[in-house]
């Protein structure tokens, strides 16, 4: 009998050759605060803080739920990454933070080196993007929990913001205007009910009438970053929230930031809704309330602003070539 690691299903030399390869993608984002080497039992980070008189570190973890299924089915692995960093990075963003850095952490039923670089790939070319350094994570085999060609991951990002300058929507007042950015398709929420409408009767290699890409990409399109036009908004103008619309919608998001006492009016002829979201909700004859509770429906980001700042935004917007849509107000 061969009792050994590999026979149960885990192959050292795979994870070797895995960090191997991951090495240059991890510190191609590397900064001088980076200390660290990859292999460390830890990863270090020095903190410049002078430019902070009360610095705060704000954290977030994510995954990317279900749209892996549609990475799988397309062997496509190269935008997940990619995907994990920008919706992190998005959820710090909003409330003030810039980004500092990231960490993963992948589980494969088998690991294979080829899938890891290029889910490892996203990840370093998202953290390029968003200034912020891929230091550390973790690549595990678990066979028995995954089958040999699924994986799971999850990212953790970190950053920091002035404790003056933290947005949390404590200065929301009514009348104060909902400004939405577009999304770029689901982002990473919404795909178990996607792919339970879509899968029974369509092919991911199915060219749909209306949409630009084939099925498969149109589901794989890279969760959109922020980052920059939030950085833009809240240094040239006094942005009162933010709101990263993710699972829940636009109204379950953009509630969690008002104050007590305050609710949302949106104006759901504001913005059409993208070809993707309506063939969803046709071919699942789903309720508009069911569509604006799962899926963002074309609007990623919120804004909240003064009335009397709108025009500044849109010019601000302009620099990120982002063109935002008054969507509601605060009552």
């Amino acid at each position: 009998m061969d009792n050994t690691y590999k026979s149960a299903g885990v192959d050292i030399e795979a994870g070797d050759e895995t960090v191997r390869r991951i090495k240059s993608l991890a510190k191609s984002t590397f900064n001088k605060n980076v200390l660290s080497e990859i292999g460390l039992f830890g990863a270090f980070y020095e903190v410049d803080l002078a430019e902070y008189k009360h610095p705060v570190l704000v954290s977030s973890v994510d995954g990317v739920g279900t749209k892996l299924k549609i990475a799988f089915a397309m062997n496509k692995h190269n935008t997940l990454g990619q995907d994990l960093v920008n919706h992190c990075v998005n959820d710090i963003a909003v409330c003030g933070a810039k980004p500092v850095y990231f960490l993963d952490y992948l589980a494969f039923g088998k690991l294979n080196p080829d899938t890891a670089e290029k889910i490892i790939e996203g990840f370093s070319i998202a953290c390029k993007e968003n200034n912020c350094a891929l230091i550390g994570g973790e690549t595990a085999e678990m066979p028995g929990i995954y089958s040999d060609d699924e994986y799971d991951m999850s990212g953790t990002i970190v950053g920091i913001v002035e404790k003056e300058k933290v947005i949390n929507g404590k200065n929301i007042e009514k009348g104060d205007v909902l400004l939405g950015f577009s999304s770029n398709g689901l982002h990473t929420n919404g795909y178990s009910l996607a792919r339970k409408i879509l899968l029974e009767k369509h092919s991911l290699s199915e060219k749909v009438e209306g949409l630009e890409l084939p099925l498969g990409d149109e589901l794989l399109r890279i969760h959109k970053s922020y980052l920059k036009l939030i950085l833009q908004l809240k240094e040239n103008l006094q942005v009162k929230g933010f709101s990263h619309i993710t699972g829940g919608g636009i109204i379950g998001n953009t509630k969690r930031i008002l104050p007590d006492g305050f609710s949302l009016k949106i104006e759901w002829n504001a913005w059409e809704v993208p070809a993707l979201f309506r063939f969803i909700q046709t071919e699942g004859k789903i309720s508009d309330d069911e569509m604006r509770k799962v899926f963002n429906i074309g609007i990623g980001l919120i804004a909240v602003v003064d009335r009397n700042d709108v025009e500044k935004a849109f010019e601000i917007s302009k620099q990120s070539n982002e063109t935002p849509i008054i969507i509601g107000e605060i009552v």
